[in-house]
């Protein structure tokens, strides 16, 4: 199927694939739901899912044919995603592909029996989604956004692009023990890098701008915007204060770069989603999600926008440049 076919058929709020008339048959249909936690224009999420199901596809699932999929988008809205959530759930599908904790929280406490997916979650065993990473034990399974001692690399990194740099300030929601681990990991090697951190909850956006605001009235500072659901829903807000600020800012997404952040280093999630189909057609091949482990990314990816590092009077070095998977000119 070509991009174009995949992107306006993942445009709908709520798109389900239609079945040929091969399907009626007698060969079975297997059925998959897809949560997502972003809007349906989302342009990021639906390279993501192109990539799920190219990657389906190529396994032998072939939408109208022997697979439906229907896809539900609730645009990050917690009342929408309850409603999709017990939807999708009532459809009762082989399998559910859900990105987050925002989506995932919900679908697990709707359903003990669908198996569920993730393709992305920054800590499923604090979540309560499984057991432990080697035997999840439960009907959830699927892939880490990262190994927390990885949070150490952004400040490295925030050193390297700036070396003045000798404050920074960690951007976290103190209320995920993913953020807790993120935070952790970025203040043990502070030390050697004579870094001072300071950390930043993320609650509401009047928090945000008066903390980050504060912090930058001191020169030499730094920002390192960690993982999680709060970042994302608030990326908008802390890429224009780093601008506002002149500070510089290492970000756990390339959507942030992209979007006007200095720099970012963080999982490949189109190869998330890919690995992820993969957990997908072994389930509808008979496996159990309990048997199959949580797995960390395999691919990272480093991201530099050359044209906020110069509004910021950043030279990156060349061997900076010479490591980046993407340069934004």
């Amino acid at each position: 199927m070509r991009r174009r076919e995949f992107i306006s058929l993942l445009a709908g709020a709520a798109v389900t694939w239609p079945l040929a008339a091969s399907a009626q048959q007698g060969q079975r249909v297997r059925r998959i739901g897809i949560l997502l936690n972003a809007a349906t224009d989302d342009p990021q999420f639906k390279t993501w899912v192109e990539a799920f199901l190219q990657t389906l596809q190529q396994l032998g699932w072939t939408a109208g044919r022997n697979v439906q999929i229907d896809t539900r988008w609730t645009g990050g809205n917690s009342v929408e995603t309850r409603k999709h959530a017990a939807e999708l759930v009532a459809l009762a599908p082989d399998a559910i592909l859900a990105h987050g904790t925002s989506t995932v929280g919900p679908l697990s406490q709707i359903t003990r029996t669908v198996p569920i997916v993730f393709p992305v979650i920054a800590d499923p065993v604090g979540a309560g989604f499984v057991d432990s990473l080697a035997r999840p034990g439960g009907n959830v399974t699927g892939f880490m956004e990262f190994e927390y001692g990885m949070a150490g690399k952004w400040l490295e990194l925030l050193k390297q692009i700036m070396p003045g740099v000798t404050r920074v300030a960690v951007l976290r929601d103190p209320t995920q023990g993913s953020g807790a681990m993120q935070f952790a990991a970025i203040q043990a090697m502070a030390p050697s890098l004579r870094v001072e951190i300071t950390p930043v909850g993320l609650r509401d956006s009047g928090d945000i701008d008066h903390a980050v605001s504060a912090f930058a009235r001191s020169p030499n500072g730094g920002l390192i915007v960690t993982a999680g659901a709060t970042t994302v829903l608030h990326s908008k807000l802390i890429i224009t204060l780093a601008a506002q600020h002149k500070l510089p800012a290492v970000y756990n997404e390339r959507s942030h770069t992209a979007a006007g952040g200095l720099i970012s280093y963080g999982p490949d999630f189109v190869d998330q989603y890919r690995r992820a189909a993969g957990y997908v057609d072994r389930i509808l091949k008979g496996e159990k999600p309990a048997d199959l482990p949580v797995q960390a990314p395999t691919k990272y990816e480093l991201v530099i926008n050359q044209k906020t590092a110069k509004a910021l009077g950043i030279t990156v070095s060349p061997t900076l440049l010479a490591r980046a998977d993407q340069v934004i000119e």
